[in-house]
């Protein structure tokens, strides 16, 4: 039997998928967890396919709830070489080995690297280890799980289609995103923002979907929260951001709003998040001798942020596009704070403006202006009758346009998943 075979014969009557992801699973991709579990509640027979290895120590409660069996392929070829001669041997007699064998030579051509090279050796695997029961690979992310996918099913004839996001837009090259979507049978995306610019590389051919929370697997939000001015140090703001430390996120830019906010306002900053540039924001707030007012707490669990909504004054997202082009769509974060009727802060970037309208149900500051990031807080943490009423209103937001179940319905039905217990337990609520 195959690696990439569940075990079993399983329904016929299921659609059979293999979801293509970068790793599995991941605390910062509850997203995609959603809607896998989502997608298994509505009838499919998923097949998950990461290639890498987890590298989060702590997973969310709805992984334990997935029951969708995991394949892990070569994440460098040289770890297995035997596994990917095989899969070349095996990939080397399908029928459409030689057509995508020249797509994948076209696009080395253009893009000369070993990452180019190892998505190839990862659609050989996968292409000779699938099982023929599996009618359709649907990646999420346009860059390197697009590519296997792309690959792997080209050498098995089998249509693919794909979910794209954010890096994954911004930081692949036209030329490739062009060819991609061209190729796969449909694409969707999270947000108006994303949706616009793929839309104009190949008209008609992406889906606007948000993805969504699944509300009523969430917390209910306080009944009350302090109303808290920052006027001593008893009734100092509790302010949190999640998010990994990376320079798309602008913490950097955070810290130094946080070092200018008057010194008569008594706050705590709490960040949640791993990331490559964890230790030098850490050497950036000793710096600017805020480092005795931050809680550093890493990659957590779900549970453990949702501790935080609940006991935050203030979520802080201050998002920019990084010099490499990367940037945001609309942070799953953001809609999750928000869920929790906890005002949000946020910068004006990507599809941010999509969840939250400045002034109505949240408040937004222009990318990287530190002065004006400051003055916002300043000016949230003196009001808490202003914070509960954006707050609020960005819960009502959430709950009527970002229900999960409405973007899952787009992709369900691309997918020729027929409406089954979720839409049932849809329509009892209504």
């Amino acid at each position: 039997m195959s690696r990439v075979e569940r075990q079993g014969s399983g329904n016929p009557a299921k659609p059979r998928i293999a979801v293509v992801l970068k790793g599995y699973p991941r605390l910062s991709e509850t997203f995609i967890a959603q809607e896998i579990l989502s997608l298994e509640t509505s009838g499919a027979d998923i097949t998950i396919v990461s290639l890498r290895h987890p590298t989060d120590g702590k997973t969310h409660p709805v992984h334990a709830k997935i029951a969708a069996p995991v394949v892990y392929l070569p994440e460098y070829l040289y770890q297995e070489p035997l596994r990917v001669l095989r899969g070349w041997w095996h990939a080397r007699t399908q029928p459409g080995y030689q057509a995508a064998r020249r797509a994948w030579l076209a696009d080395l051509k253009r893009d000369p690297t070993p990452n180019r090279i190892r998505r190839w050796g990862q659609a050989l695997v996968l292409a000779a280890e699938l099982d023929p029961a599996i009618s359709m690979l649907y990646a999420h992310f346009l860059h390197t799980p697009g590519s296997v996918a792309r690959y792997a099913a080209g050498i098995s004839h089998r249509p693919w289609s794909v979910s794209a996001h954010a890096k994954d837009i911004w930081l692949t090259p036209e030329w490739e995103k062009r060819e991609k979507l061209a190729d796969c049978a449909w694409a969707v995306t999270c947000t108006a923002y994303g949706h616009a610019h793929l839309d104009s590389l190949a008209p008609g051919k992406t889906t606007l979907s948000y993805h969504g929370l699944d509300l009523a697997a969430l917390p209910s939000p306080p009944e009350t929260r302090p109303p808290r001015r920052g006027e001593n140090q008893d009734d100092r703001i509790e302010l949190v951001s999640v998010g990994r430390a990376v320079p798309k996120k602008g913490f950097d830019g955070l810290l130094r709003a946080l070092a200018s906010l008057p010194p008569d306002l008594y706050w705590r900053w709490t960040h949640i998040g791993g990331g490559g540039e964890l230790g030098k924001l850490k050497q950036q707030a000793e710096t600017l001798k805020i480092s005795e007012r931050i809680t550093w707490k890493g990659a957590r669990a779900q549970a453990e942020v949702f501790d935080a909504y609940h006991e935050a004054d203030l979520f802080i997202l201050p998002s920019r596009i990084a010099e490499d082009g990367d940037r945001d769509g609309l942070p799953n974060v953001l809609m999750e704070a928000a869920s929790q009727g906890l005002c949000c802060l946020a910068s004006d970037v990507a599809g941010v403006s999509e969840l939250l309208t400045h002034g109505e149900t949240g408040w937004l500051t222009p990318i990287d202006d530190v002065d004006a990031l400051a003055a916002a807080i300043t000016t949230l943490a003196r009001d808490p009758v202003q914070r509960l009423k954006l707050g609020a209103a960005g819960l009502d937001r959430v709950t009527h346009c970002f229900d999960h179940a409405a973007g899952l319905s787009i992709i369900r039905e691309r997918l020729g998943i027929s409406a089954g217990p979720l839409d049932e337990t849809m329509d009892a609520a209504q």
